[in-house]
């Protein structure tokens, strides 16, 4: 026999003299086939380098047991973590995760999506990109019948389950806290607000500066990518102007730790002259010699429960819609705390 030639169920019944119907079942756990039958068949596979044939299964049970997971970045603790969550929960029930990066790009999402649902994945997991305005892509998984489950990032679509955090409340305890620190000019560095996370964050932020009686300006809104250079070119924005900020809500850290680099080296003291929030809970915010306040969006507990939706919609067999909504949580540090007042969620 060949050394590329593939070792079939077939070659190990002929090997000990049994059915090959025998050797399958051995193989597949059936209690009907006794445990030294079993034992003998699965030492047999074993040293002639049987391979199950895992397209021939899927066929067969209509499942791959693999589930899609497309994230903007492998290289970001959140979406880290998120994977994390949803490995932890999954591959104790034998499914395996494949995980596609779309780097920010709605054509890598298009080109992905087509292959993965070629390669017949049980379920997608996704964050869109930053970039999409045209969905097509996403109604093409509606359409194939593949499952769908956003988190963190999501568009309106019925038939679709998510996982979300509260990103309106995230924005609005941050700037709450700021206010409770003595701050009244609050600037914020914002993503682009046609995403969802980002315009909640800002609605929240325009929210409690509303509740408290302080001015929204315009002025003091700037937009930013999630990159330190990006929150450093903010801060001398905002310098330019004839009344600086005595607070920074940024919606992601990288914005916010630019931006404490920026007033560093314009000799602004934090945070007796300038507080500090930022979002994500990024590991490096609380080991810097500044450590900052920032938002917690609970990317592994995201991912857990990403994937047990996942779990009980394969388990019944139909389609289950869950929207899920997670609390936010603000962990206080030194770049905002004149004062510690916990406004922890």
């Amino acid at each position: 026999m060949s050394e590329k030639q593939r070792i079939t169920i077939y070659d190990i019944s002929k090997k000990l003299n049994i059915s090959a119907a025998t050797v399958s079942r051995a193989l597949n756990d059936d209690p009907k086939i006794s445990k030294k039958t079993q034992d003998l068949v699965r030492e047999t596979a074993v040293k002639m380098n049987y391979k199950r044939n895992r397209l021939a299964q899927a066929l067969k049970s209509g499942r791959t047991n693999n589930i899609a997971v497309i994230v903007p970045y492998i290289d970001r603790n959140f979406f880290s973590s998120i994977i994390r969550g949803i490995e932890e929960e999954l591959t104790p029930h034998g499914y395996h995760v494949i995980i596609c990066q779309s780097h920010e790009k709605v054509q890598n999402e298009v080109e992905q999506i087509a292959t993965l649902l070629n390669t017949q994945v049980d379920v997608i997991l996704m964050s869109i990109s930053k970039t999409a305005r045209n969905f097509d892509h996403i109604r093409s998984i509606l359409k194939d019948k593949t499952p769908l489950v956003f988190f963190d990032r999501t568009i309106k679509s019925p038939q679709v389950s998510s996982v979300l955090i509260d990103d309106f409340k995230a924005g609005y305890i941050a700037t709450e806290h700021l206010i409770n620190q003595g701050c009244k000019k609050i600037a914020h560095l914002c993503g682009d607000r046609n995403v969802n996370i980002y315009k909640n964050r800002h609605d929240g932020y325009r929210a409690a500066l509303k509740k408290f009686g302080i001015q929204y300006s315009p002025d003091y809104v700037i937009e930013v990518s999630s990159k330190v250079k990006s929150g450093m070119a903010a801060v001398r924005s905002l310098w330019h102007l004839e009344v600086t900020p005595d607070a920074i809500f940024a919606a992601g850290d990288y914005a916010a730790l630019g931006a404490i680099q920026e007033l560093k080296n314009k000799n602004v003291e934090i945070p007796e002259e300038v507080c500090i929030v930022g979002s994500s809970n990024e590991p490096f915010t609380k080991y810097m010699e500044m450590p900052i306040t920032s938002i917690s969006q609970t990317p592994r507990l995201m991912g857990k429960i990403a994937a047990q939706v996942i779990l009980e919609q394969i388990k019944e067999s139909y389609f289950i819609e869950k929207k899920i909504t997670l609390p936010p949580e603000l962990f206080i540090r030194d770049s905002s705390a004149r004062s510690i007042v916990d406004l922890s969620v």
